[in-house]
């Protein structure tokens, strides 16, 4: 059977579909098309023991009829009479059993691809979409904000939240969607039509994954595709415009900018406190609408917000303005917002000194961006690189570096760009710890920054690489942090 030609309310008694791959995007994939009578059978690498909820998943969609196959080698090979593959994202497109898949001239989707397909065409909920290198979470997370706010029905889904297919299967439906798509949903997802989609920005990430960053940037275009109502982009970003430009958007779908400086006419910017909107109300031509104030997307404790959580709350304006949301709306949800933590998070203050946690700082663009937040800085970074380089970033920032501080696997990629463009800071390193997930080396980072650090100074940790060397996430590594910090302090 095609399922190609399947929906929501079709039987799919007849289809035989592999899931591949068995976190929470798979799970929830193997579960709905279980549920609409597929024949499933879901295959990972990772046994079936390394977590009670993992081990519970896979008992209940034995219970339920669903095949699981579970631990080393168990990928290897697709099995026969198969119809269709459903991918979790972090799959590279040469993994063997895709591979297998494509000469078979069978479809692989991901997750969203399927929810996208399974979407209910009695209630045709719309997607707000929204990619980047950097600030993805927080500004879908703000969007949301902005929706509810609106007394909308709305879920934050996709790269963070609910799984979206769980969300499109809802016997309750959505108002609308508020969707982070990594660059990985994005390349096995091809029907999707947003109503309106965000590029944030596309810096230097992943380059273990793709083999050049014009892959990693076509696949966060892909987000335009059929957009209806908006493109929006970041002014700041030329790539992102370039996006746009090349998107197959449907009629009448409108380009909107968002920029930090003065907007033009189809832009949101800043005008002098103000967040303002000449994109989506009539006298665009010649005036601007007051959207909020700098002042209203402060985090408690701080006195202004970060420039890129602006950016970022431009981004979820613009999409919520090309849904039909009021700016009241806006401002209600951007005052209401409340970040995650290990996003810029004040931890301590000490003899003069301020330590942040911004430990999803997970690559050098948002690095880069949190160092250009305070004036003077200890920086903690170092991790797993994936590849990136940092002589752009080192540049950019070297005259805000009171010292550095290095750890994990990775930190001589950062010394050497220090060494050539920054060779006057003072780095220390700290060894160890890379093959454990102890949190000792970074009691030792903590002491170090505090011997760099002067009254007036920021001690920032903000990466700029992965964690899984020494830690389990970006979270662990930020409490690791905090907790060391307040030992220090005392507190």
């Amino acid at each position: 059977m095609d399922p190609t030609t399947l929906g929501r309310h079709d039987a799919w008694d007849g289809v035989r579909a592999v899931v591949a791959g068995f976190g929470v995007s798979g799970f929830a994939a193997a579960d709905n098309l279980n549920h609409l009578g597929a024949r499933v059978v879901a295959l990972d690498e990772q046994p079936g023991d390394t977590s009670t909820e993992r081990a519970e998943r896979a008992e209940l969609l034995e219970v339920l009829g669903a095949e699981i196959r579970l631990g080393p080698g168990t990928t290897a090979t697709l099995p026969d009479d198969v119809d269709l593959v459903v991918t979790s994202p972090g799959w590279r497109p040469s993994a063997p059993l895709l591979a297998q898949a494509r000469d078979r001239g069978i479809p692989v989707w991901g997750e969203v691809e399927l929810a996208w397909r399974l979407r209910d065409p009695n209630h045709d909920t719309p997607w707000l979409c929204v990619t980047g290198t950097n600030g993805k979470t927080t500004t879908v997370q703000m969007l949301d904000s902005i929706l509810r706010a609106a007394g909308l029905r709305s879920v934050a889904v996709g790269n963070v939240g609910l799984p979206i297919v769980e969300a499109v299967m809802d016997p309750e439906p959505y108002d609308v969607f508020a969707v982070e798509l990594s660059s990985f949903q994005l390349h096995y997802t091809d029907s999707m039509a947003a109503q309106a989609a965000a590029v944030l920005n596309v810096a230097e990430d992943h380059l273990d994954w793709y083999a050049s960053m014009g892959d990693y940037a076509a696949d966060k275009g892909r987000i335009y595709e059929r957009a209806e109502r908006a493109c929006v982009y970041n002014v700041a970003d030329p790539e992102t415009e370039r996006l746009v430009r090349e998107a197959d958007v449907q009629e009448g779908c409108r380009a909107i900018g968002f920029t930090l400086g003065m907007p033009g006419v189809g832009m949101l910017g800043v005008v002098e406190d103000i967040l303002a909107d000449r994109a989506f109300i009539e006298q665009r031509d010649s005036s601007a609408a007051e959207l909020c104030t700098l002042a209203d997307l402060a985090p408690p404790g701080a006195p202004a917000p970060a420039p890129h959580n602006v950016a970022n709350a431009l981004a979820a304006a613009a999409l919520a303005r090309a849904h039909g949301v009021s700016q009241a709306a806006v401002r209600d949800g951007l005052r209401s917002f409340r970040p995650d933590g290990h996003r810029i998070a004040v931890v301590a203050e000490g003899d003069g000194i301020t330590w942040v946690d911004d430990s999803k700082a997970t690559n050098p663009h948002a690095a880069q961006s949190s160092l250009q937040a305070y004036e003077s800085v200890v920086w903690v970074a170092g991790g797993l690189a994936k590849g990136a380089r940092f002589e752009d970033l080192v540049h950019a920032v070297r005259g805000r570096l009171r010292g550095v501080v290095l750890l994990g696997r990775d930190r001589d990629v950062i010394a050497e760009a220090l060494s050539r463009h920054a060779p006057d800071v003072p780095v220390m390193t700290v060894e160890g710890g890379e093959t454990g997930r102890e949190h000792d080396p970074m009691e030792r980072v903590v002491d170090a920054a505090a011997a760099l650090a002067r009254p007036g100074d920021t001690v920032l940790l903000a990466p700029g690489c992965a964690s899984m060397d020494m830690f389990t996430n970006y979270a662990e590594r930020g409490d690791a942090f905090a907790a060391a910090v307040r030992r220090r302090l005392g507190g």
